[in-house]
């Protein structure tokens, strides 16, 4: 059964940098789509970013390009998010997700319901 452990996160500052990481245990193939996504109480979960199924396949918001990257390391099968110019606003709990199934590409990256897998959350606050 796969399982997804997260690390990082914690307290930084305004206009400090983050890195997540998201082991992948469980699963032998490194082949899948990650997503990363966040949620604030009583707010709506949020995608992030994320990588497909396809090498070099990536997509995010609008307002995370160029502050956000992410890659797979396919040798640790692992994902890492790395975020720049953090905010406050940035401050919630950010989950990693993986979907092991390849899909049309009609199916999105930032779509939440293709990913069957999610990490444990991590809490991610940004001091001003």
């Amino acid at each position: 059964q796969m399982r997804l452990v997260e690390s990082g996160g914690g307290l930084v500052e305004a206009g400090d940098s983050l890195r997540l990481s998201c082991a992948v245990v469980g699963h032998r193939n490194s082949d899948y789509a990650m997503g990363w996504f966040r949620q604030v109480p009583g707010k709506e979960r949020e995608f992030v970013g994320g990588i497909g199924w396809s090498p070099g396949t990536q997509k995010y918001p609008d307002d995370m390009k160029g502050r956000c990257t992410i890659w797979r390391d396919k040798t640790n099968n692992a994902g890492t998010l790395v975020m720049n110019g953090l905010k406050p606003e940035d401050t919630a709990v950010y989950y990693c997700a993986v979907d092991p199934m390849r899909r049309p590409d009609t199916v999105g990256i930032e779509d939440a319901w293709r990913y069957n897998y999610w990490g444990q959350g991590i809490q991610v606050t940004v001091s001003s």
